[in-house]
This record gives structure tokens, C-alpha cells and sequence, in this order.
């Protein structure tokens, strides 16, 4: 309860947000909103599933040209619906961890180190593929991607103007945040939690590893599916630079900076650490990612739980949402 409680005064107050910040902030407080759905799907799949996966991005990727190659009418011209393309970046996404998923964790499966290495090797040939791939922009992206209508039924109600696309993105977060802490909660979260720390004892009671470990696997991947979808809609911009190493790195960073075993953590983890890279980039230029990487490896030793997990952990009475 006082974890839920913790998660409800933060959405209200990034949702108070605007009135005390510029209108330029304001759209970038909107990005990184949409970086902390892909930190949420990454410590959904990490810390709670046990899934190392150093390729996230990947998903994120394929959310985002999904997006892009539908509303730009790219498959089919009439239909160029914003809610059918997050549809099908979700489902895109789902559908690629699920074969990606039977592959990596058949038999008894690959986990650890050797999981991560593997997923971002799949990562940077996807990125070599999405550059070479001239019918979608190569190596250039695709330009003009449609910002996200809301319209039904041949109307349109396209979000332009930064601050309803920032309150229409903050609810759409919120709203995946509490579907999957309330999830979590149900009986499912608990064996989705103990396949990361007792695989065997779940076995030996007649559960398949195989398939919760593909579920959550999924399950990260269409989150991600869906953020990669929303970020194309604000940038009106996909490029093989959103599916690859740089960016599945960075996320791998702010969860485990913000904390891989909280949600709400790994969430602002992201928004934090996006936040101090705008103005650490300005002061130190491309120097700041030393200081991230030492910011890094301080929360790693010192802080194993996560530099925001930490306290949060003592205002949520220990728990992990």
C-alpha cells in the first residue's frame, strides 16, 4: 500500500510538471517519460523474471518501425491508424520474443553472462540489418513519421502541440506502470518471480519454466514494443540507431542504476539519469558518460539494490513495486 501510495504522489507530481518548467523541458520531460516505459520493461524482464537481456532495445526498435512503416501507409495506404500501430508494434515485438525466447531458453537454456552476450549480438545484427535495409531508409531511418492521433472512425485528433502529447503520454505510462505492479500482485508475479530464484522447485511442482520465462520475456518485450512506438511519434523519426548497441546499453544502465528489482525505480532511473545527461553534456561534452560509467559501477558496489531502490525500499516497507 505504501509503495502504491510512494508511485501515485510521483505520477502526480512529473503530472505537475509543466506548470513550473518551460515548454521546451516540457517535451524533453515527454521523452523521457518514454525512456522510463523502456526501463519498466527492462526491470520487468531482468529483475523480476531473471532474464539478462543486454538487446532490449531491439524491441524498442521494432516497436518503433511497426509504428512508422503503418501510419506512414507504407503496407497499406488507407489504413494508417495510430492505435493500429501500436497495436502491431506490440504485437510485433511479442511475437519476436516469443521465437527469440523457444530459441535462447529450449532445453535447459542459456541464462546469465552468456544470455546477455547473445542477446546483444542478435541486437547488432538487427541494427545491421535495419541499416542496409533501403526500402525502410537504410541507414538514414525513415523521416515524417505522423505524431499520435487519437481520432476514431475517420476523425482526426493528431497531438501537435507538446503539452496534451505530454499528459496523453504520462497517463499512458501510469496506466502500463499499476496494469503490471497489479499484476505482479496475482499469482502469476509470484511464480514469474520465483522462475528467477527457485527454477527448480518450480519444476519439480509440475510448472514449465519454458513457458513463464516466455511470457515475461514477451510480456518486457511488448512494453518496449510500445515505447519504441510512442518515441517515433514524438521525434517523427526511426533509424536503425533505436535497436542497437548504444541504446540497450543505456537502458541496461538506468535500471541498474535506479534499481532492477523496483519498477518504479528502474522508471525513474531513467528519467534521472536522461535528465542529468541534458545538462552534463553541456558542462563536460562527451566526458559525461565517464561520470555515468563511475555513477555506475558506485551502484553497482556500494548499492547493489540501486541508488533510488534503496530508499525507496524503506518508504515501501521493503517491497519491490
Amino acid at each position: 500500500m505504501r509503495n502504491s501510495l510512494t508511485a501515485l504522489i510521483v505520477f502526480a507530481l512529473l503530472a505537475l510538471a509543466p506548470a513550473f518548467i518551460s515548454t521546451y523541458w516540457t517535451g524533453q520531460l515527454t521523452a523521457y517519460l518514454v525512456y522510463g516505459l523502456l526501463a519498466i520493461s527492462l526491470s520487468l524482464v531482468w529483475g523480476y523474471g531473471g532474464i539478462l537481456c543486454f538487446g532490449q532495445a531491439m524491441f524498442f526498435g521494432i516497436g518503433g518501425y511497426l509504428m512508422a512503416v503503418i501510419t506512414k501507409g507504407m503496407i497499406l495506404p488507407g489504413l494508417t491508424s495510430s492505435y493500429l500501430g501500436l497495436a502491431a508494434a506490440m504485437a510485433g515485438a511479442g511475437l519476436f520474443a516469443l521465437a527469440l525466447g523457444s530459441f535462447l531458453f529450449a532445453g535447459r537454456g542459456i541464462s546469465g553472462a552468456y544470455l546477455a552476450i547473445i542477446t546483444l549480438a542478435i541486437a547488432l545484427v538487427l541494427e545491421r540489418l535495419m541499416t542496409n535495409w533501403y526500402a525502410l531508409g537504410g541507414y538514414n531511418g525513415l523521416l515524417n513519421v505522423p505524431p499520435l492521433d487519437l481520432g476514431l472512425f475517420g476523425a482526426r485528433l493528431e497531438l501537435v502541440d507538446r503539452m496534451p502529447t505530454f499528459y496523453v503520454i504520462l497517463g499512458i505510462v501510469a496506466a502500463v506502470y499499476f496494469a503490471v505492479v497489479a499484476l505482479l500482485n496475482t499469482r502469476y508475479g509470484l511464480l514469474m518471480t520465483a522462475v528467477r530464484s527457485h527454477p527448480d522447485r518450480l519444476a519439480f511442482l509440475g510448472y514449465s519454466n519454458l513457458k513463464l520465462r516466455l511470457s515475461v520475456f514477451a510480456l518486457g518485450a511488448m512494453i518496449a514494443g510500445l515505447a519504441g512506438a510512442l518515441f517515433v511519434t514524438l521525434d517523427g523519426f526511426v533509424s536503425p540507431t533505436l535497436i542497437g548497441f548504444t541504446l540497450s546499453t543505456e537502458v541496461l544502465i538506468w535500471v541498474a542504476i535506479g534499481g532492477k528489482e523496483m519498477l518504479l525505480a528502474a522508471f525513474l532511473g531513467a528519467l534521472l539519469t536522461r535528465w542529468t545527461e541534458s545538462w552534463l553534456v553541456e558542462i563536460f561534452g562527451d566526458y559525461w558518460t565517464l561520470l555515468l560509467g563511475l555513477v555506475f559501477m558506485i551502484s553497482v558496489v556500494l548499492l547493489p539494490k540501486g541508488l533510488l531502490a534503496t530508499p525507496l525500499y524503506k518508504l515501501g516497507g521493503r517491497k519491490r513495486l
